[in-house]
């Protein structure tokens, strides 16, 4: 059954969801499709009249029913719950997003509505920053991170072994050039030396000559 809402009110409401950065999926209080808007439509591929009745499971598979209902206890004490979830969309594309969920009263007290945000490219960000982050960690090549200043923000293991440290806190804070004296037989190469161009800071490698 679609929403009931007073007409000089519906359209302003289509409004609203049509404006919605996020996809937006209203429910029953068991989790049974009312009213998707357009961007839930452009990211799942169900149209109204297909979703509509079915359970919120058809585009989240791991909402179901009796984790609706765990949410819509959880929501007895909080204005919304907010989880990670993969959807699906209708070609069958997973889509990992960020829920929040919250209640209102539309046609039933205790409906619910579901904000869906596409959080795919930052998950793709995230993977591909955690393995530089461990490339860094781990390299047999001494490493270092500094500021604009040329003061060091972090170090490796082997920059750590290379000179004798106790740990990188004993090189933080301190500048680059502590370490790669003239004549001291290092020399830094930077990214800056790489690829040509400047930036917010300096991710270098000191070699011994």
């Amino acid at each position: 059954m679609a929403l009931f809402i007073p007409k000089d009110r519906k359209s302003l409401f289509r409004q609203f969801l049509a404006g919605m950065y996020d996809a937006v999926v209203i429910t029953d209080p068991n989790g049974y499709i009312l009213e998707i808007n357009p961007r839930a439509v452009e990211y799942f591929g169900y149209d109204l009249d297909t979703a509509l009745d079915q359970p919120i499971s058809l585009i989240i598979p791991g909402l179901k029913s009796e984790i609706v209902a765990r949410i819509r206890r959880g929501l007895a004490g909080d204005r919304h719950v907010i989880i990670d979830a993969n959807a699906v969309a209708k070609g069958g594309q997973k889509i990992a997003c960020e829920v929040a969920v919250s209640a209102i009263d539309l046609m039933t007290p205790g409906d619910l509505i579901f904000t869906i945000r596409n959080v795919e490219r930052r998950r793709d960000y995230m993977n591909a920053l955690w393995s530089k982050a461990n490339a860094f960690r781990v390299s047999q090549s001494a490493l270092y991170a500094a500021d604009t200043d040329g003061k060091i923000t972090a170090c490796n293991d082997a920059f750590v072994r290379m000179f004798g440290l106790k740990g990188a806190d004993e090189a933080c804070g301190r500048p680059i050039s502590d370490f790669a004296k003239d004549g001291a037989g290092y020399r830094v190469v930077t990214a800056d030396d790489i690829h040509g161009r400047k930036t917010v800071g300096t991710v270098g490698s000191i070699l011994k000559d």
